[in-house]
């Protein structure tokens, strides 16, 4: 075990991994290559993709902190899982449309949600950009820990498929987002835009086509798009939400002191987080629930 990390917080670590995905640390390397992840409590057909997408983190970062090579292949064993519960349609028959067994992310990842995208309610299935983004860069750090570069090449074929589907207006001054598409990726769901979805493309997308081997400017006239949307964007950046505000701060640390969008996009988030944990400190007993609404 890496000597500067504390033997119970890795252990912590692993009791909420263990809550998701079951006594894996028990697994034999031999038994980790045919891992098969169980089904979540959530999720549609056992898979959800912003759950999996932190969770093939997780299970990277263990690797890192513990030096075992078994959670690096458990990590390429979830990659496996969710590209073929969540690269098919709902009833697990074919490849989304567009995608095939050789490009099997050519039709985009559905977001694994119980219900149907036709809902009533509104929060059926489909497929979200925020979602995706953060698998694409769960990908190409496996591709990082593992040297194996298909896997940052399975996220560029994936943003190459669904950026012309969530952006419009693409020759424009400042092209538009859509927040949620369907399932095919055909109609849009929720035709406003993401707080955050062009920040996340421009980043997540240099950061692919920095990793890629071939042609380094790949991805270059996406990363053109985002930062054209991203450029008007973030002058008006204000948030009171935790989750946000992490995801900001996250997001533009990947240029913070290089881009002057990022620097300053930080530093409004800081203030922000700042504000907000203030109010909550000072709040009266039982406003927290107000505040969070």
């Amino acid at each position: 075990m890496t000597a500067n990390v504390q033997p119970q917080l890795i252990s912590r670590f692993l009791r909420a991994m263990k809550s998701v995905y079951g006594p894996f640390d028990a697994l034999k390397p031999i038994q980790a290559t045919s891992w098969a992840p169980p089904p979540m409590a959530e999720g549609h057909r056992g898979r959800y993709l912003w759950t999996d997408a932190f969770g093939m983190l997780n299970l990277l970062t263990l690797g890192v902190l513990t030096s075992n090579a078994l959670y690096t292949t458990l990590a390429a064993r979830l990659v496996h899982s969710v590209h073929d519960t969540l690269g098919r349609t709902r009833d697990g028959t074919a490849r989304l449309p567009g995608a095939s067994d050789e490009h099997p992310l050519a039709g985009g990842l559905r977001i694994g949600k119980e219900d149907e995208e036709d809902d009533p309610g509104g929060d059926g299935d489909g497929q979200y950009h925020h979602y995706l983004t953060i698998w694409m860069f769960a990908l190409n750090r496996v591709a990082c820990a593992t040297g194996e570069r298909r896997y940052n090449d399975l996220a560029i074929e994936l943003a190459k498929a669904i950026h012309p589907r969530f952006v419009r207006d693409r020759d424009s001054e400042r092209p538009r987002m859509y927040w949620k598409m369907s399932i095919d990726l055909r109609t849009p769901i929720v035709r406003s835009e993401g707080n955050l979805d062009p920040i996340d493309g421009y980043v997540v997308f240099s950061l692919l086509q920095r990793s890629h081997e071939g042609d380094k400017n790949v991805l270059a006239q996406e990363i053109d798009e985002y930062r054209r949307i991203l450029e008007t964007k973030w002058r008006r950046y204000v948030s009171d939400d935790p989750l946000d505000l992490g995801m900001t701060l996250w997001t533009a640390h990947w240029f913070d002191g290089k881009e002057q969008w990022a620097t300053e996009l930080s530093r409004r988030a800081a203030t922000c987080l700042r504000k907000s944990t203030s109010v909550r400190r000072h709040a009266p007993r039982g406003a927290d629930a107000d505040i969070m609404a």
